[in-house]
């Protein structure tokens, strides 16, 4: 399960700023819907070849931050 929550907005933050930091990825290649965060956390363990705590802890860092242009 998931560490953290995610709204539609603060999807969308986080997904710019794994696009930014991972600039092969696709928008498409980042479908959320909301009480999804595994899938979204499994996808992208997946497209970026890392592990689930490295992950959940992007997007917790992310999360602190929303609004700033740093991951």
């Amino acid at each position: 399960m998931a560490s953290f929550t995610l709204t539609p907005d603060t999807a969308e933050k986080v997904k710019l700023k794994f696009l930014r930091k991972y600039r092969d990825l696709a928008q498409k290649d980042l479908p959320f819907k909301p009480g999804q965060e595994d899938q979204l956390v499994e996808q992208l363990m997946e497209l970026v070849k890392r592990d689930r705590r490295y992950v959940e802890f992007t997007i917790q860092k992310a999360l602190a931050d929303p609004d700033g242009n740093r991951l």
